[in-house]
């Protein structure tokens, strides 16, 4: 039976880059955010979100994600209602990679939000990755060209990192991307994942 592991992290702390160094030593990994992204772009999907958002968000049926982003995280509400399209639609996409990749003794499912919307329950290992807050928002800043303000606006929509360790079995500190390997490398060794050396 393969081992769920569930890799999350609050916006910033370079979760996806250590997602990506457990693919490199050879598990497979599931990004949901990706997903989410390509399932946003379906037809059925796309309906869902004009009917519960409006025609606003859209120019010539391609959806505005800046202006969706901005709505979402600004009132809790609507980003629940968000959720609440996207998510099934990404539990089911999962179930069906996961069917694919059942050869594996470990997979992982990385999300943002795994503790917000009780899917770590549903994992054997959780994994918090973390770092500072000012390392955080100054990623994000880099990454999205976005605001202080909007970053800040997103990590109040999140949960604490220590609320987020209390429910992990392993915490990773992403501040220097070589001492984060390293701590890849250790959790591999607890977990007795053979790492893929080529």
């Amino acid at each position: 039976m393969t081992k769920i592991i569930g890799l999350t992290g609050g916006i910033g702390s370079g979760k996806t880059t250590i997602a990506n160094y457990f693919k490199e030593m050879g598990i497979p990994v599931y990004i949901a955010d990706d997903e989410a992204k390509k399932i946003m772009q379906s037809k059925f999907i796309i309906e869902e979100i004009k009917s519960t958002f409006g025609e606003i968000l859209f120019e010539k049926d391609l959806l505005n994600r800046a202006k969706l982003a901005e709505i979402v995280f600004s009132d809790s509400d609507k980003l629940g209602q968000l959720n609440a399209i996207i998510h099934p639609a990404v539990k089911k996409d999962f179930q069906s990679w996961l069917q694919k990749n059942k050869n594996h003794d470990y997979v992982i499912y990385e999300a943002a939000i795994l503790f917000e919307t009780g899917r770590y329950k549903d994992y054997d290992i959780i994994i918090t990755v973390t770092a500072p807050e000012e390392v955080r928002i100054e990623r994000v800043l880099e990454r999205d060209k976005t605001t202080r303000e909007q970053v800040l606006r997103r990590m109040k929509m999140q949960w604490k990192d220590e609320e987020r360790i209390s429910k992990s079995n392993f915490v990773i500190i992403n501040e220097n991307l070589k001492n984060a390997k390293e701590e890849v490398v250790k959790i591999l060794k607890i977990l007795n994942i053979k790492q893929n050396q080529s």
